[in-house]
C-alpha cells in the first residue's frame, strides 16, 4: 500500500521537522560554544570562528546574472563570499573569483535544511518567501538582505513575499513607499530600505553600449511572458501565437523558466503544436542577453523583462491586458494601482483580445513612435536610481553592515 502525502501537509510536516531539528542542533551548538569558551581560557573572540561573514544564496541558476557584478566587487575588495546555489549546473560553480567559494547544496528541501541552520553574520538573497514555507531564519544568522531580481514593483512577489527580511535594497523611492505600508498594514517591524540601484541593469547597459548592432534583417518579435494563470500563454493561448505568425516577422518564443515546471503539460502543448521552423523559434538560453539585444520589439505581460528590454535596450514594447489578478500578491493590499501598470502606457502600446488581429499594425506604430522613447526617459528616473553604481553601492552597504555586526558582537563581549 502506498501512503500519499498532499503538498500542504508534506510542507508542514517538513517545517515541523525542521524546527524540531533547529532546536536540537541550537541547543547541542550552545552546549559546544561553551565548551570552546572553557577550554579556550575565557577567549571569546574563539567562540564562534566557524561563522561566516557572508552567504549570497540562489535558488536557480538564472540569478547569478544579479549576483555576478556584487560578487565581483567584493572579490576586489578580497571580501569573503560562500555562495550557496540550488542548481547544480550553477556559472557561479566555475567562477573564479578572489575569497570566493561556491558550492551546491541540494534543490528544493535539501537545499532549505542547510539554509535553516546557517551560521552567518549577513545572507543576501533575491528568493522571496524567507521564514513563510521551508525556508525558515536560522537563529544564528545577523541578519538577511534582500535584493530585488529585476526592475519594478516589490508588491508582486507572491504575497508576504519580503516580510521577514532586515533589509531591501531598492532602485526606487515608489518601492521604498510599498515596503512601508505593508510594514504598516502587517504591524512588522521597520527594515532597513536602501536605495543601491540595480547592478545586474547596469553591466547590461554596458554590454549594449559594447556589442555590435544586430545586421539588417527581417523584424523580430520577441514573445517573453511571465507565468501562471494571468500570464499571456494561459490566458491567449495558441491564439497569440496565430497572430504573430500572420504577421510575416520572425517571432521568438521565451516562455518563464517556472513556465516548464508549474504549466509543463501547456508548454509540452504549445511546443508540439508549433515547432521550431524558420519563421518561429523557441528561446531557454540561460543567458537572455543576446535574444533580447537581436529582438526589435517585446510583447509581455507582468514580466520584469519588459523593463530590461525597455530601458537597457531603449526599445517599445506591448504589453498584455490579462486582467492581472492580483489575489495571490503583495498588490492585493495596497489600494494604489502598482507602478508597473501605471508605467507601461508610456513604454508601448496594449494588446486586448478584442485588437489581437491588429498586432501588425500595433507592432509596427510602436516601433515608429517617438512619443515612447520620452516614456523610456521617464520609467529609467523612477525606477533605476544611481545608474551605473550598482554593484558598487550594494558592495559598500554589505561591507559597513558587517563590520557593523561585528562591532556590536564585540561589544557584547
Amino acid at each position: 500500500m502506498n501512503l500519499y502525502i498532499d503538498p500542504g501537509t508534506g510542507s508542514m510536516l517538513f517545517t515541523i521537522l525542521i524546527g524540531l531539528l533547529g532546536v536540537l542542533r541550537y541547543m547541542f551548538r550552545s552546549w559546544f560554544v561553551k565548551l570552546r569558551f572553557f577550554f579556550s581560557g575565557g577567549r571569546k573572540g574563539e567562540m564562534n570562528s566557524d561563522r561566516l561573514p557572508l552567504v549570497i544564496f540562489s535558488d536557480d541558476k538564472r540569478y547569478w546574472g544579479i549576483f555576478e557584478p556584487v560578487c565581483q566587487e567584493l572579490a576586489a575588495r578580497n571580501f569573503p563570499v560562500t555562495y550557496m546555489t540550488a542548481s547544480a549546473d550553477d556559472p557561479a560553480l566555475e567562477a573564479k573569483l578572489a575569497n570566493f567559494k561556491a558550492e551546491f547544496i541540494g534543490s528544493d528541501n535539501r537545499a532549505f535544511a542547510k539554509l535553516n541552520f546557517l551560521n552567518a553574520d549577513i545572507v543576501l538573497s533575491t528568493t522571496p518567501g524567507l521564514d513563510v514555507y521551508q525556508w525558515k531564519r536560522s537563529p544564528e544568522v545577523g541578519c538577511y538582505v534582500h535584493l530585488p531580481h529585476a526592475a519594478g514593483d516589490v508588491t508582486l512577489y507572491r504575497m508576504f513575499g519580503i516580510d521577514y527580511y532586515d533589509v531591501m535594497l531598492l532602485s526606487g523611492e515608489y518601492q521604498v513607499k510599498q515596503v512601508r505600508e505593508l510594514e504598516q498594514l502587517r504591524n512588522l517591524p521597520t527594515k532597513e530600505c536602501v536605495k543601491v540601484g540595480i547592478p545586474y541593469m547596469d553591466v547590461n547597459l554596458q554590454r549594449v553600449e559594447a556589442a555590435k548592432k544586430p545586421p539588417e534583417r527581417q523584424r523580430t518579435v520577441l514573445l517573453a511572458p511571465s507565468w501562471g494563470p494571468s500570464a499571456i500563454l494561459s490566458k491567449f493561448g495558441a491564439k497569440i501565437i496565430d497572430s504573430l505568425l500572420a504577421t510575416g516577422y520572425k517571432v521568438i518564443i521565451r516562455p518563464h523558466p517556472q513556465s516548464f515546471k508549474s504549466e509543463a503539460e501547456l508548454m509540452q502543448k504549445l511546443q508540439a503544436a508549433y515547432p521550431n521552423s524558420k519563421q518561429l523559434e523557441w528561446n531557454r538560453d540561460n543567458d537572455n542577453f543576446e535574444v533580447l539585444n537581436r529582438s526589435d520589439i517585446l510583447i509581455s505581460d507582468f514580466s520584469s523583462v519588459m523593463f530590461d528590454f525597455a530601458l537597457i535596450f531603449d526599445k517599445p514594447i506591448i504589453y498584455t491586458d490579462t486582467d492581472f489578478d492580483d489575489g495571490i500578491y503583495d498588490a492585493w493590499w495596497l489600494e494604489e494601482t502598482p507602478w508597473t501598470f501605471k508605467i507601461l502606457p508610456s513604454l508601448g502600446m496594449n494588446l486586448r483580445a478584442d485588437n489581437l488581429e491588429q498586432l501588425k499594425q500595433l507592432i509596427d506604430t510602436c516601433l515608429e513612435d517617438e512619443k515612447y522613447s520620452a516614456g523610456r526617459d521617464q520609467a529609467r528616473s523612477e525606477c533605476w536610481e544611481h545608474r551605473g553604481e550598482g554593484a558598487k553601492r550594494v558592495a559598500d552597504y554589505l561591507v559597513a553592515k558587517y563590520e557593523q555586526l561585528q562591532a556590536v558582537q564585540l561589544g557584547e563581549e
